[in-house]
């Protein structure tokens, strides 16, 4: 067990110096105030904090207004998801907007010894960061006391966050005329995350992220489009689909990160941020994976990978100079900054009257990765680019992996099939079988 804490916690570095000095805004419901989970999530919240992380809460209180109103023998109407607030149910909201401020101070406050909170010295503040105005009459109805974020007040908040503050802000805004309005928190968390230009926008919700819908498979990564084409002709009535709603907007709006995390799950917020798979759905334009064109910075990460199977003797050995020179015939899986597989497509020397053909060769993949398709999605990316250049037909010489290599359409040949430049380099003590793929 302490071998493995040690290994994540090795790991973990790069994200602790990646996430240093970065701004996070984090979103969660009145129903994440309420779970039994989120005690913890405070605690992970203070962790963030004593890493150098500059943190705003965004913090929602549906349950707790809902409450509120039944205490008051009140009800308030929803049109679209939204709450139609009138100035009898406004004192509800205020209500619990300041009770969950103030239990969300008090776990900020905690210093028990032999609890995660000892020795946290941490200053949590709030104020009128919100302007807002009225979200007026749509669709002929009056949504009265209910508005939407018309300015954040970027100067004060940043300089909160310089002075080590942690900002939490609720679901309420206020208008240049003294008016409370009632807000959704997801507009709350989009516009501060896009006017202070945040490196993350977090959604806490009760489910682990986006699940496929005809599969039930937690989706590990989108963009934007794909969400466009998840919520089309669905109404944002649910948790989820207002956080996924928020996060296309956050990302178009310039938010770079996006997650979508579970509140119920204890470690999650820390498991989503210092680990490389996260634990939840992450919502991004840039490019999470991607297999492309290896460059000279990525020999040491080639060589991480391949090290262990030339040992096995599976892969000829390569020193690093020879990497070099060749590192335009590679291609690579990078997987937020690692490099998690590599392969090599060769043009070969044809004499007259032989075809032109190319040789694959130096596939790897990261343990950790092998039971995916990288493998085979690698090949494909190889196989385009040898079409690109002109090669009617592809080889391989391997000791170990025949068979997956005639699975993805390979066939065994002979030495002798070789172009003759290739026949002359061929290894007999390695004795390597030769598979040929037309192209």
């Amino acid at each position: 067990m302490s071998e493995q804490y040690v290994h994540w916690f090795r790991n973990s570095a790069p994200y602790i110096n990646a996430h240093r000095g970065k701004t996070f805004v984090l979103l969660f419901g009145g129903e994440a105030v309420n779970h039994e989970n989120f005690r913890n999530i405070v605690h992970d919240i203070a962790l963030l904090h004593s890493l150098g992380i500059k943190l705003v809460l965004v913090h929602g209180a549906r349950p707790q207004i809902d409450e509120n109103l039944v205490e008051y023998g009140l009800t308030t109407p929803y049109h679209n998801g939204l709450r139609v607030t009138t100035r009898e149910a406004l004192r509800c909201v205020m209500d619990a907007v300041g009770a969950i401020r103030l239990e969300i101070e008090a776990l900020l406050s905690m210093g028990l010894s032999n609890s995660p909170m000892y020795g946290a010295k941490i200053d949590a503040v709030s104020g009128n960061f919100i302007t807002a105005k009225p979200y007026g009459v749509r669709d002929g109805v009056d949504f009265c006391l209910t508005g939407e974020v018309r300015a954040v007040d970027t100067e004060v908040i940043n300089k909160n966050l310089a002075n080590h503050h942690i900002v939490i802000l609720g679901p309420t805004g206020y208008s240049t005329t003294g008016e409370v309005f009632n807000l959704l928190a997801e507009d709350v968390a989009v516009s501060v995350a896009t006017a202070l230009q945040a490196d993350k926008l977090i959604c806490l919700g009760e489910r682990e992220g986006i699940v496929d819908d005809n599969d039930d498979r937690l989706l590990r990564e989108m963009i934007p489009n794909e969400v466009d084409q998840y919520l089309r002709n669905k109404p944002l009535d649910s948790e989820l689909l207002r956080h996924m709603n928020a996060a296309r907007e956050a990302c178009r709006d310039g938010v770079k990160r996006i997650h979508i995390i579970s509140y119920a799950r204890d470690g999650a917020l820390l498991q989503e941020l210092f680990t490389r798979d996260g634990s939840g759905t992450l919502i991004t334009h840039d490019p999470y994976e991607e297999i492309r064109t290896a460059e000279i910075e990525d020999v040491g990460g080639i060589i991480d990978l391949i090290e262990p199977l030339e040992e096995e003797g599976i892969l000829v050995r390569r020193e690093r100079e020879k990497l070099e020179n060749e590192i335009a015939h590679f291609a690579v899986v990078e997987r937020d900054g690692m490099i998690i597989g590599c392969a090599a497509l060769y043009p070969l020397p044809v004499l007259k009257g032989e075809e032109p053909a190319g040789e694959i060769a130096c596939v790897a993949i990261h343990p950790n990765y092998r039971k995916s398709d990288r493998g085979s999605e690698l090949m494909e990316f190889l196989e385009k680019r040898a079409s690109s250049k002109g090669l009617r037909k592809l080889f391989v010489l391997t000791t170990r992996t025949g068979l997956w290599f005639q699975e993805h359409g390979f066939e065994p040949a002979s030495v002798d099939d070789l172009p003759k430049y290739r026949q002359s380099l061929y290894n007999y003590q390695r004795n390597s079988l030769v598979l040929s793929k037309p192209l």
